[in-house]
């Protein structure tokens, strides 16, 4: 049931239950697991567009994370019946040993272009308790995502070094985690960095004393403009190391010198996404996954910072990166990591490679 009050009725799978969160579509045909397993996904009901889903299982190797984040499924046809040479159980299962609550057998087609014209809103799956007030009354009880800090919920517990065996690294950066993917610490790893991973919280003054050659803001969960220690942090950082961000850490950079977010319609989820990189002229298949956005007017408000976007998205023309010159910092919107999306902008990494270089 969505926040407005439609009813979709279908068939449960995976744990028994109620779950709620904000409903959201993905138009990605693969790479389920990762859209599962992806910190991202905290507190939100994802619809996949693709009709077929658990076809191939779960196996061990396509995870961003070490458990399922997300708070709910909804696809067309679920398969329990899995064939995949890496596949050690089902998708089923899987949600069930996470105790993820998901449904099937739904027109999702018509969920998508629901959320489409409406916005992605508040939706809860119960497959305990068919009452429509009940259900509403649930709804209209929870929060939602805007305002709130998710990030606390991702984040490591503690410090720890992510290749500390790697010897035959270029640079040492710290990477602060807002709800870090597995695949972008692989993709830094590949690039030649030593990667020591902190917690979200943790301060700037600390993160300065270790003298690292750059820090690497992640991705992450929700609302931007609820972590305020984050956009804190990040401001007293920002020119005094070369800085690099991606997804949430785009939008926390931005936040930190004095731009604002705004929350989009129903935000990009997918891996079939145009950027336009502005810097090459080259259009870049890109994967996505926000439900806020940088505000353009808000930057261009900002008389004293000497900034320029390098990347825009062609299908609504919002800013999908940022680069600040005299500040030695530069961010991008989408995903350059994913593991089941295009690899077309996996050369970033190697930007940020330079950008230490010439620091």
């Amino acid at each position: 049931m969505l926040q407005d009050g439609t009813v979709f009725i279908g068939k449960g799978f995976g744990s028994r239950g109620e779950t709620m969160g904000e409903v959201v579509f993905n138009t990605s045909m693969t790479g389920y697991q990762e859209m599962l397993t992806d910190p991202s996904y905290k507190e939100q009901i994802v619809t996949m567009t693709y009709p077929q889903i658990g076809n191939c299982g779960v196996n061990n190797q396509d995870v961003e994370s070490k458990k399922v984040q997300l708070s709910g499924l909804v696809v067309k046809e679920y398969l329990d019946y899995y064939s995949n040479w890496r596949a050690k159980a089902s998708l089923d299962s899987y949600l069930k040993k996470y105790d993820i609550t998901a449904i099937s057998d739904i027109d999702t087609r018509e969920l998508t272009k629901h959320i489409r014209i409406k916005g992605a809103m508040k939706g809860i799956i119960s497959t305990e308790n068919f009452d429509i007030s009940y259900l509403k009354e649930r709804l209209d009880k929870y929060h939602g995502i805007v305002g709130k800090d998710l990030v606390k919920n991702v984040t490591c517990d503690k410090a720890y070094y992510y290749n500390n065996k790697n010897k035959n690294f270029k640079y040492r950066i710290i990477a602060i985690d807002y709800g870090m993917k597995l695949n972008i610490l692989r993709c830094l790893d590949y690039a030649g960095f030593k990667i020591k991973v902190v917690p979200s919280s943790t301060n700037s003054c600390k993160i300065l004393k270790e003298n690292p050659d750059g820090i690497f803001l992640s991705n992450g969960p929700g609302d931007p403009t609820a972590i305020s220690y984050a956009i804190k942090n990040i401001s007293e950082i920002i020119g005094k190391k070369p800085v690099f961000g991606i997804c949430l850490g785009h939008q926390l950079m931005a936040l930190a010198l004095g731009a604002k977010t705004y929350k989009l319609k129903f935000g990009h989820h997918g891996g079939n996404h145009p950027v336009k990189n502005l810097m090459t002229g080259k259009v870049e298949i890109t994967t996505q996954n926000h439900g806020f956005n940088v505000d353009r007017n808000s930057l261009n408000k900002l008389k004293n910072l000497n900034y320029k976007i390098t990347h825009v998205n062609l299908n609504d023309q919002t800013i999908e990166g940022l680069e600040y010159e005299s500040l030695n910092a530069f961010s991008v919107q989408y995903h350059p990591e994913a593991g089941h999306g295009s690899h077309d902008s996996r050369y970033i990494f190697e930007k940020f490679a330079q950008l230490i270089e010439n620091f």
